[in-house]
C-alpha cells in the first residue's frame, strides 16, 4: 500500500516536471484501479489547464486574458500541491471537474 501512496504523490507532483509523461506511464504500468484513476484525473487536469493557459496567453494580447492567465496559473499550482498533501495523508482527492470525466 505504501508504494501506491508514493506513486500517487509522484503523479500529482508530475505537474512540475513531466505533466503528461508520468500520468500516461502510471496508467500503462500500474494495475491498481485507485492509482490509475488518480493518473487519469491528473492527465485530464494537465491537458485541460494547458488548453486554458494557452487560450488565456493568446487572449492576453488583447488584455482580456491576463486575469484568466493569472487564475489558471494559480490553479495549475494549487491543485497538484493539494493532491500531494491529500496523498500524503491518505485522503481521497479529485481534481475539480475531473471526477465526472474519469
Amino acid at each position: 500500500m505504501e508504494t501506491n501512496k508514493l506513486i500517487k504523490i509522484i503523479t500529482h507532483a508530475s505537474t512540475f516536471f513531466a505533466p503528461f509523461l508520468v500520468p500516461i506511464a502510471v496508467m500503462l504500468l500500474i494495475k491498481e484501479q485507485d492509482v490509475r484513476q488518480t493518473a487519469v484525473q491528473a492527465l485530464l487536469f494537465h491537458i485541460g489547464i494547458s488548453i486554458c493557459l494557452g487560450i488565456s496567453w493568446v487572449l492576453s494580447f488583447l488584455l482580456v486574458g491576463i486575469p484568466f492567465l493569472i487564475l489558471f496559473g494559480i490553479m495549475a499550482l494549487y491543485y497538484p500541491i493539494k493532491g500531494i498533501v491529500y496523498a500524503i495523508s491518505d485522503k481521497s482527492f479529485h481534481y475539480p471537474l475531473m471526477r465526472s470525466l474519469s
